[in-house]
């Protein structure tokens, strides 16, 4: 049975300053968490009900030290502790309304980003953007158009809040995720720095990169005025009807294509 101090921890984690005090961050989902664990995601600890394991189809949950059907197989990877819990004890640790039958708790990561790294490859910068769902979607396009990082200003959405984590849709654990001042990261860089904005260049003419770092900025207020500075191009894509503007997520994925097509049968084409 669960303790109430186990209890109070997993539920606790739901709040970004319990999060960064234990190091720690939950994921609940059937789904979300398949993904990460097909993905290889390193997991410290897991929670499943029955029904989980009906849903795997197993008849009995296996051994506590080896659960082959939860546990990613990669060289190196540690399994999870696993613990069997009843519906009715996922129910008291569950931060959804209708309990899923999976949580899972990871260990908080941040890699710093290595001196010059922007200079090489596609980086996707989010400045400031503050919507969740948003963020995760952009880890999404991130990793669909295989940019080589995601770097987030400090102010962007917490990376290991579960609606980021839920809308990357396993991207969490694909793509390679900093976070550091942009005006300091992007000083001296030597890859050209775009800017989304609504005015400027057309996404639809960029030549072939074989480096460029794309800024993404917030729903509200675009580029923040440091950043800005940074900027050497800015990109905007043709507005042909009266819609005030895109959402974030939308307007990178067109032009991380836009990118990636420009790049297509160069010899840039080469990996970064």
């Amino acid at each position: 049975m669960l303790t109430k101090a186990d209890i109070a921890h997993v539920r606790d984690l739901r709040e970004k300053k319990h999060r960064e005090a234990a190091g720690q961050f939950v994921v609940e989902g059937s789904k979300v968490v398949a993904e990460l664990l097909a993905a290889g995601y390193p997991f410290e600890a897991l929670y499943v009900t029955p029904e989980w394991w009906e849903k795997t189809g197993a008849t009995t949950p296996p051994a506590q030290e080896d659960p082959p059907r939860l546990a990613p197989n990669a060289p190196g990877s540690v399994r999870p502790r696993l613990t069997n819990v009843t519906a009715t004890e996922m129910a008291r640790i569950s931060h959804f309304p209708t309990p899923s039958p999976v949580l899972a708790i990871g260990r908080i990561v941040r890699e710093p980003l290595p001196l010059g790294a922007l200079d090489r490859g596609l980086t996707l910068v989010l400045d400031g953007v503050q919507d969740a769902g948003n963020v995760g979607t952009l880890l999404r396009v991130a990793d669909w158009f295989a940019f080589d990082r995601l770097l987030l200003s400090p102010d962007c959405a917490d990376l290991y809040s579960q609606k980021v984590i839920n809308a990357s849709m396993g991207s969490f654990a694909r793509v390679r995720v900093h976070t550091a001042p942009l005006a300091e990261a992007l000083a001296g860089c030597a890859a050209p720095v775009l800017g989304c904005d609504l005015v400027g260049d057309s996404a639809h003419t960029l030549p072939p990169l074989r480096d460029a770092v794309l800024v993404i900025g917030s729903e509200g207020r675009g580029l923040s005025p440091a950043v800005a500075t940074r900027v050497t191009r800015r990109v905007t894509i043709p507005r042909h009807g009266t819609a005030e503007s895109l959402n974030a997520a939308i307007a990178a994925a067109i032009v991380c294509d836009n990118l990636r097509r420009a790049r297509a049968g160069t010899e840039s084409e080469s990996p970064a």
